[in-house]
């Protein structure tokens, strides 16, 4: 046995389970989800929600069950129902097109999603150019783009930058969707920076602290792991940059899975050591359904790594925290 087997234990024969921490829900999926189960609870079924509230089946196929009903677009809502947006907000259009449905609308988009957008809007006004690093086709990017289609151009990696145009190469800002890699986000924004070197950065930090921190955590997990498994679905930008922030931290394999259920044996052969994480839409139940698999096959040891706490909490919608008190009021009564 080497040292560096020594050192990290990956292959000292014992079973274990290096179980990353954050993980799972963050506070704005939190806040999403917790604002449809409210708000069954106050009108009653159905209440509409534009597009999945966030990306994980299992989330979104409980709420189903609960009176949900999901739509790709605005117009799918009957007039004067409610529709709930999703926690990866919507363009400026989409309002309107509610308002023209005479919806009653809840907005459910992440705080730190409505952050980005009211960066947009400001650059817009005075008139920046707006590289928005991020996925084409991605609910937020489109919504985020919304804002300001004139003033912003997807740059989706390293690879688009040698194409991007700009009227003005002073006035040049980039802002990013918020569930992408930290390495490569920053990737291509030193590339951004060598095409542009007066490229503004926003003022703070786009890419959500959610992100940044279960990264870190599997990037420390699989340090340890010869196989990382994180779960996720896999429409889930944060979950699928995790599974490749672990291998470029140094897990042999890791994979995707919605659920324990999609764990292949065969991937523990030589294994002893296996990290296990979740992506930010999911709930505690599925990587509790991993760690029943996992110890049915001998891995029962469970170590906890983690690297950093989370305490950020973020309160419900305005219109369902207006319409809960004035409840609470009319019981006081």
């Amino acid at each position: 046995m080497d040292r560096d087997a020594e050192d990290t234990g990956r292959d000292t024969g014992r079973r274990r389970v290096l179980l990353a921490a954050p993980r799972g829900y963050c506070a704005g999926v939190d806040r999403a989800v917790i604002a449809v189960e409210r708000a069954l609870e106050k009108y009653g079924a159905p209440i509409y929600v534009r597009h999945e509230i966030v990306h994980n089946k299992y989330v979104v196929r409980t709420l189903e069950k609960k009176g949900a009903v999901f739509v790709e677009e605005t117009a799918e809502v009957p007039e004067g129902e409610i529709v709930i947006f999703s926690a990866h907000g919507v363009s400026p259009e989409v309002h309107r097109e509610a308002e023209r449905g005479r919806l009653a609308t809840i907005d459910a988009t992440c705080p730190l999603v409505t952050k980005v957008h009211k960066e947009a809007v400001r650059f817009a006004k005075e008139d920046y150019d707006i590289l928005l690093i991020g996925h084409e086709g991605h609910e937020e990017v489109v919504g985020t783009s919304g804002e300001a289609p004139d003033h912003i151009t997807l740059v989706d990696g390293p690879e688009d930058v040698a194409s991007v145009e700009v009227r003005d190469p002073e006035r040049v800002v980039w802002l990013s969707q918020t569930t992408l890699s930290v390495d490569e986000t920053m990737e291509t924004v030193d590339a951004l920076k060598t095409r542009f070197p007066l490229l503004v950065s926003p003022p703070s930090d786009d890419i959500c602290y959610a992100t940044q921190n279960r990264q870190t955590a599997v990037k420390q997990v699989a340090a340890e792991a010869q196989l990382v498994l994180v779960v996720g679905s896999k429409n889930s930008s944060n979950s699928a940059r995790m599974v490749e922030a672990a291998l470029g931290a140094g897990a042999d394999a890791a994979y995707l899975v919605d659920n324990a259920g999609e764990i292949d044996e065969a991937w523990l052969d030589g294994v002893t050591t296996v990290g296990l994480s979740s992506g930010a839409s999911v709930p505690e139940v599925l990587v509790d359904g991993a760690l029943e698999w996992l110890a049915a096959r001998g891995f029962e040891d469970v170590e906890i790594v983690q690297p950093m706490e989370e305490h950020i909490q973020f309160s419900l919608p305005k219109e369902l925290r207006r319409d809960l008190r004035a409840e609470a009021a009319e019981k006081v009564r």
